[in-house]
């Protein structure tokens, strides 16, 4: 093998690996969502205002209750996943979908959400019964087990950002609102370690 040949072979490795990294689809770029979650399994039901940090190899999601404490802050890069519970318990786990289910009992997609948030399916993936609005914004399709159902609305700052979206899938119902989007990296920073707080 030449050197030009190694060269690429090598530079081919290392892009196979990148795209390995934070669940085999990376999503280069960078937003910051406020919103809501309820999630439905069997008979129980979780609820809290969320906030979602995205960078290419990092994420960071603090959930939050209505007055603004922090009941888990989870974070994930290429090391694994952790959340840290407001009475300190530290939970880990190789993704945030098996960190949530072993801390909270449902699984939250992270890896599909990075681009469902934004009214994409997720790349290189299979999807079925795709279907599309007037505007060709995708209203509902199925992909990895979940079947996803978004609505959007002209308050939206970009008109193709959906406002909610519904999951259904893995034991569970996941509705996710969505208050506020930003793009970029200029998000304000946020506490990251949950107060400690007792009943």
């Amino acid at each position: 093998m030449n050197g030009i040949a190694r060269i690429a072979t090598v530079g081919l490795l290392l892009l196979i690996a990148g795209c390995a990294t934070m669940g085999g689809v990376p999503e280069a770029t960078p937003f910051e969502l406020v919103g809501r979650v309820l999630v439905r399994t069997g008979n129980h039901a979780f609820s809290s205002n969320l906030r979602w940090r995205h960078e290419p190899q990092t994420e960071q999601i603090w959930l939050l209750s209505p007055l603004g404490q922090t009941l888990a802050y989870i974070t994930e890069d290429d090391t694994g996943a952790t959340l840290t519970a407001a009475n300190g318990d530290v939970y880990h786990a190789s993704s945030v979908a098996g960190l949530t289910q072993q801390a909270l009992g449902w699984e939250l997609p992270l890896v599909q959400l990075r681009y469902w948030v934004r009214g994409k399916p997720v790349p290189h993936q299979p999807a079925h019964t795709l279907q599309r609005d007037a505007k060709n914004r995708l209203t509902y399709l199925t992909q990895d087990g979940y079947r996803v159902a978004w609505l959007y609305s002209p308050a939206n700052r970009e008109d193709k950002l959906p406002r909610r979206l519904d999951l259904t899938g893995t034991g569970s119902e996941i509705r996710l609102v969505i208050d506020n989007w930003r793009s970029g990296s200029a998000a304000p920073p946020v506490p990251a370690v949950p107060a400690t707080h007792h009943e």
